[in-house]
């Protein structure tokens, strides 16, 4: 048999050809503490059910890592799925649906005629165990487009076949657990017996499937109710029901069949209800003088103040709008992070003593004169914006840290109505495979900054996990303190972002450090149907990243 040269870890070794990464890399989960997801083969991904056929490099990619901890979170929904399939029996009309994350978890629902109870939730925990114990391989096959339309609609999986409907490539890979088949969108570790740390857990109509997280990729985590988070959350699906679009098979059948017109007025017409009843719940209360509205970013956030800005006026109410950022430091007293960069999503990066004196002194009817921050000197300014409330103005403040008290801490709790924004994306590529809101977002950004500011997408992606960390650290702590939750995602927003993001991602490069990220958004978007733009209204949120807004964004 021939034999091939691997240099693992900088030590050479010698295999026989064909010998699989798993069997490569078993030795050395040992000393990665069993943590090993896939391999670097080459400078490609690879599974670990692939085979080594010449002399290469090997590195690894662990579970601690973004790309590997994605590959356990597609696997335990895989697992999790067959364990399903196998508690009722193969019944084909009763199913889950991954929804949404919830923290740490992933909120699952019964579809056709399935009823979640706890002891289904209980058999279907019991059955992952065993599949775990058995160690059944994830045996990956290659089909023609056909072929697997054939075999999921065989399996009753609708949504797959509509999906593949409009693939654009000649092949599907499938992957087999038992000779129960499905398809994941990514990478899959070799089989059930990777898969060893999960709960299953009792939620609202469903469960909630919890997988530890990357920076702890052994521990899972305790369930923790976010119910504000977990109502918009529902809400935006029940929205995706009602407008007939669940999955993205169901979007090009909208966008293949001309009815975006109907779907873009029907969206946008339940965006501005939200904002109405949130605008409406904001005049109803007393005392209320500050309106603070935090998210993270990409969520739009301009475009919303303003729109809810038009609806506080149509109540006699005159809003102001105030950008906390107007309230950084001066850049050199800016702190810096562990890297040596300017630190400027921390608290610390804006002049707090002087954002609660202002306020305050607004709030008991004084003439302030508010400051304007000038990004290209890094300085503070006064340029003589003054300000000074009435009977009816309100302060609509935007701001990264606007749910944290540590912001206004002078404020009376009652002068303050709080809102958190976010995309949360309803839309899943399929039954089994949801859409992360933080893609959504990243796509958001990508475009929205290559537009306006001529930043690369190489850059945007550069840039994204310190983005991530700010937000875990200074936003999602303080999400369920909010009044009111809104939901800024479109249904239909990433099949015209589409036509933006794609030419700017083919200009990442092989040999960059980006390319893998690149190449996973492309074959995403590459699921979507593009659309043209200029249907959409001109105060859309989503117009606050391709164009042609009419806010000042």
């Amino acid at each position: 048999m021939a034999k091939i040269t691997l240099t693992i870890e900088g030590e050479q070794k010698i295999y026989d050809a064909g010998t699989t990464f798993e069997d490569i890399v078993a030795e050395y989960q040992i000393a990665n503490d069993g943590l090993i997801a896939l391999v670097r083969f080459n400078g490609k991904i690879q599974e670990l059910s692939r085979k080594a056929e010449k002399d290469g490099e090997i590195t690894f990619i662990r579970l601690d890592e973004t790309i590997g901890h994605k590959t356990y979170e597609r696997s335990a929904i895989l697992l999790m799925v067959k364990a399903v399939h196998d508690v009722v029996g193969g019944d084909q009309d009763k199913k889950v649906k991954v929804e949404f994350s919830i923290g740490r978890g992933y909120y699952c629902s019964p579809r056709g005629t399935l009823t979640i109870t706890d002891d289904f939730v209980a058999r279907v925990k019991e059955r992952m165990q065993q599949l775990v114990e058995e160690g059944v391989p994830f045996r990956k096959a290659t089909l023609s487009t056909g072929e697997a339309r054939k075999v999921f609609r065989a399996q009753g999986m609708d949504d797959k076949d509509r999906l593949f409907r409009y693939r654009r490539s000649s092949f599907v890979n499938a992957y087999d657990v038992d000779g129960y088949k499905d398809y994941y969108y990514g990478y899959m570790l070799p089989g059930t017996g990777y898969v060893r740390w999960f709960d299953v857990v009792p939620y609202d109509e469903g469960f909630m499937l919890m997988i530890p997280g990357k920076e702890e990729p052994k521990e899972v985590p305790e369930f923790k109710e976010l119910p504000k988070l977990f109502k918009a959350l529902k809400e935006a699906t029940d929205w995706s029901s009602t407008m007939g679009v669940d999955t993205v098979g169901d979007l090009n059948d909208k966008i293949s069949h001309g009815e975006m017109n109907d779907l873009i007025l029907l969206q946008e017409a339940l965006q501005e209800r939200k904002i109405s009843e949130i605008a409406k719940d904001i005049a109803a209360r007393d005392g209320v003088k500050f309106v603070m509205i935090a998210g993270p970013s990409s969520s739009g956030k301009t475009s919303f103040s303003h729109r809810l800005s038009i609806q506080l006026a149509s109540l006699g109410l005159k809003p102001h709008p105030i950008a906390v950022d107007d309230y950084f430091v001066d850049r050199e007293k800016t702190p810096r992070d562990e890297k040596g960069d300017y630190n400027f999503e921390c608290l610390e990066a804006i002049d707090v003593e002087l954002f609660n004196q202002n306020m305050t002194d607004l709030l008991a009817g004084k003439r302030v004169e508010l400051p304007t921050y000038n990004f290209l000197t890094g300085k503070s300014e006064f340029k003589g914006h003054f300000m000074q409330l009435g009977k009816e103005d309100i302060l609509v403040i935007e701001g990264i840290h606007g749910l944290n008290d540590k912001m206004s801490y002078s404020l009376p709790t009652d002068s303050k109505y709080k809102i958190y924004i976010s995309a949360l994306t309803c839309l899943n590529i399929d039954e089994h495979n949801r859409i992360p809101t933080t893609d959504n977002r990243l796509l958001r950004r990508m475009v929205r900054d290559f537009r306006t500011r001529g930043a690369s997408a190489k850059r945007t992606i550069q840039m994204w996990p310190s983005v991530r960390k700010g937000e875990e650290e200074n936003i999602f702590p303080f999400q369920e303190t909010a009044d009111a939750t809104f939901n800024s995602a479109s249904i239909y927003e990433l099949a015209a972002l589409k036509q933006y993001a794609e030419p700017i991602l083919f200009s990442i490069e092989p040999e960059d450090a980006e390319y893998d990220e690149a190449k996973r958004l492309l074959k995403f978007l590459d699921y979507f149907l593009g659309m043209p733009s200029d249907r959409l209204p001109n105060n859309s949120i989503v117009r606050e990243f391709v164009g042609g807004s009419v806010f000042p964004v």
